[in-house]
């Protein structure tokens, strides 16, 4: 790092710190994205003044000034960058990204440990969490609804890790996923006439297959007249909708008091008088109540659940209604799941990075113990395209 880099560096947090000392406690704070602004002006009055030309190569010092000073660091052009879905910093000078599904190696890096650090408390502070040896591991968001994961150098021997799951700023719709292939227009019309109509939905699939991005598109497909309630861990649905509660998960503090779960917020929630629920996602013993309101009169709920395919997304359900604690015989629980299920999409993320929908099921009944299901929609190898079986549904009328 240049003389010149830590001579500014030094004057702007002077300069920063006399504006705080200065500042009327009862005027309202300036925003991130003014103080941002303010910074750089502030540096560029301050170069002119010294007769420096403020070509290219020091705008760019100017620039990274201040976003390692008050802003993200490193970070900041990422987060910037549009093609740019996912942000993995491995450790303080190993940065990989996610362009178009595929990974890849950036030469932007922080300048030591402690940078790292700075960003992350940046990050997590304002929200009410800390990263520290007592709390190694933190979930917070940033402000445009970018998910973030950092665990600390106790827990990754090769140094603080840190990963910004970047949240799309464009509103994607199901008629997207068809112009991408993903999806046919024939299927688009089943999983429109399956939310109108009040269907339970599960979307199943693994890591970054992009399974709240489709969770997102279907929650907007719910009429307008009536009222949804979503519950998130982190909120990151971004609903378009006039009637709307957002509920989010608080972990606990470093006392280990204070603690919101996806339960306790999932049995609030049925009575504030919902008409759709829709969950981030479904991890853990909140199912059975989850299960329990779909079954009583809160019809076209939506929720997301970790599995690689649909057989597997309704065992899963069946450990996660184990895990509530209650002694409830295996066939009891697979009535549940069967009443409560109509209609499984399971999403996929091919090699190349491109995501599609694999399979669309409907759960028709349960027999001998064992749950039925008939596939309406299969993607085809051969002709790369997801295609009808030729079954038809049982429940969406046309």
């Amino acid at each position: 790092m240049s003389d010149h880099y830590q001579h500014l560096k030094q004057y702007l947090k002077t300069q920063l710190q006399r504006a705080a000392l200065h500042a009327q406690p009862e005027s309202n704070a300036n925003s991130s994205v003014d103080l941002l602004h303010q910074a750089t002006a502030l540096l560029e009055v301050y170069l002119i003044a010294q007769g420096h030309s403020l070509d290219h190569e020091l705008r760019q010092t100017i620039a990274a000034v201040v976003d390692d000073c008050i802003g993200l660091g490193p970070l900041t052009q990422l987060l910037a960058d549009d093609s740019v879905s996912e942000i993995m910093v491995n450790n303080y000078h190993s940065i990989f990204v996610e362009r178009c599904g595929c990974l890849q190696p950036v030469t932007t890096q922080f300048a030591d440990e402690e940078s790292l650090l700075r960003v992350i408390d940046r990050i997590v502070l304002p929200l009410g969490r800390r990263l520290d040896s007592a709390q190694p591991m933190v979930d917070a968001r940033l402000p445009d609804g970018s998910r973030v994961n950092a665990v600390l150098a106790t827990l990754a021997p090769r140094g603080t890790c840190l990963t910004v799951r970047k949240f799309s700023v464009q509103q994607l719709r199901l008629e997207d996923l068809v112009r991408q292939q993903a999806l046919t227009a024939e299927a688009a019309v089943y999983l429109t006439a399956a939310v109108q109509q009040r269907r339970n939905i599960l979307i199943v699939g693994g890591t970054g297959t992009g399974k709240t991005t489709l969770l997102n598109m279907l929650a907007a497909e719910v009429p307008a007249s009536q009222r949804i309630v979503t519950i998130e861990d982190a909120a990151e649905l971004k609903l378009h909708h006039a009637n709307l509660i957002s509920l989010e998960a608080r972990p606990a503090n470093a006392e280990g008091s204070g603690q919101v779960t996806i339960r306790e917020l999932l049995m609030n929630a049925l009575r504030m008088r919902p008409d759709r629920i829709v969950i981030g996602e479904c991890r853990g013993a909140e199912a059975i109540d989850m299960l329990q309101a779909m079954n009583t009169g809160h019809d076209g709920s939506l929720t997301t659940l970790h599995a690689n395919s649909s057989r597997e997304a309704l065992q899963r359900l069946e450990v996660m209604v184990m895990m509530a604690g209650f002694e409830l015989p295996l066939a009891a629980i697979r009535q549940l799941i069967a009443g409560a299920i109509h209609v499984v999409v399971h999403i996929v993320r091919g090699h190349n990075g491109q995501r599609r929908i694999q399979q669309i099921t409907e759960i028709t009944g349960i027999d001998g113990g064992t749950i039925q299901h008939a596939e309406l929609f299969q993607w085809q190898p051969q002709q790369q395209q997801l295609q009808a079986s030729g079954i038809p549904s049982e429940w969406i009328t046309r």
